[in-house]
């Protein structure tokens, strides 16, 4: 340490580069999310539902009950029926999507070649992208105000480059709105209460919650053996272990028991919960996530009441 209450010579170091690494990543992470989103938007299907909204959808005939204000007497004219001009269903929600880029998420290991930022911010801003052209507005919690720009990639890229608050492990406080939903992408290593408390926090304003636990495969299989010193990413230092096989053990057991914690949470509040390694593709979490914010919006609505997805298996791998 450098003696004083600020951050230390080498940490501040840590996120200079991590900083530099960011912008230069940028473009390629841009590219790969649109990369993405196309692939899995091809496989999906629209709405295309009555409802809400401006865009005409469809005639239906008139059926007795409804009010005659609903009539559309124009197209009536054309033969002995009444018909009611039907809208698609276009009531945009507001999905907050925070990635987590604290130092911890600047990891890979030698089994595979991309970093859980990578990862985070590939996922957001494919994700962004569907959203918006599902006519969604999307944000990112204290950076970004709600959009639905066609443009949502390159802002996101752009604010998250030149936010001016220090990253942090868990989302800072803010206030969704209860007909609003967050998804949150990290890597939740941090103490379990702390992420307890923000899960509750956020959820029980009654928003609608997905959260998304980005891990590189070490970080479960933890194949490590020998002497072996282990970095704290976050500046709290380091511990040097002699026999690092035989804490696999503990490691597994410890990630089990918090995994639990969080998806009894997550349950309790009706959010979702899911594990996602690096190695395995973007576009699976993608298509998956996609899907439940989609169930997620008709049970806000009121149109469909189920069962919220609450474990990883759930989900996706």
């Amino acid at each position: 340490m450098n003696g004083s209450d600020g951050p230390s010579e080498r940490t501040v170091q840590t996120a200079a580069q991590n900083a530099v690494r960011l912008v230069a990543t940028m473009p390629r992470l841009v590219l790969e999310a649109r990369r993405v989103a196309a692939s899995v938007y091809h496989g999906l299907h629209g709405r295309r539902r009555a409802g809400p909204g401006e865009n005409f959808w469809q005639y239906r005939r008139f059926v007795d009950g409804e009010p005659a204000s609903r009539v559309d007497w124009r197209r009536s004219a054309r033969d002995d029926h009444l018909y009611v001009r039907e809208r698609e269903w276009e009531a945009a929600h507001t999905i907050w999507i925070w990635p987590d880029r604290s130092p911890s998420m600047v990891f890979a290991s030698p089994l595979v070649w991309e970093t859980k930022l990578d990862r985070a911010l590939l996922l957001t801003f494919a994700l962004g992208e569907l959203l918006v052209r599902a006519g969604e507005r999307v944000g990112i919690p204290g950076i970004m105000r709600p959009t639905a720009s066609r443009a949502v990639t390159e802002r996101m890229s752009q604010t998250i480059i030149h936010a001016a608050e220090a990253p942090s492990s868990l989302p800072q406080a803010f206030a969704p709105g209860a007909r609003e939903e967050v998804v949150l992408l990290g890597d939740f290593w941090s103490p379990t209460r702390e992420v307890l408390g923000m899960i509750a926090n956020l959820g029980g304003r009654g928003a609608g919650g997905h959260l998304v636990q980005i891990v590189d495969p070490a970080e479960e299989t933890f194949p490590y053996a020998g002497r072996i010193e282990f970095l704290e990413p976050e500046g709290l230092g380091s511990i040097t272990v002699g026999r690092a096989e035989a804490w696999r053990a503990d490691f597994v057991e410890r990630v089990a028991l918090h995994r639990a914690a969080i998806r009894d949470e997550c349950k309790r509040l009706g959010w979702s919960f899911v594990v996602h390694r690096t190695d395995r593709p973007a576009s699976e979490l993608l298509l998956a996530l996609h899907a439940r914010l989609g169930v997620s919006r008709d049970v806000l609505a009121g149109r469909r009441h189920t069962s919220p997805v609450s474990s990883s298996e759930e989900i996706a791998a």
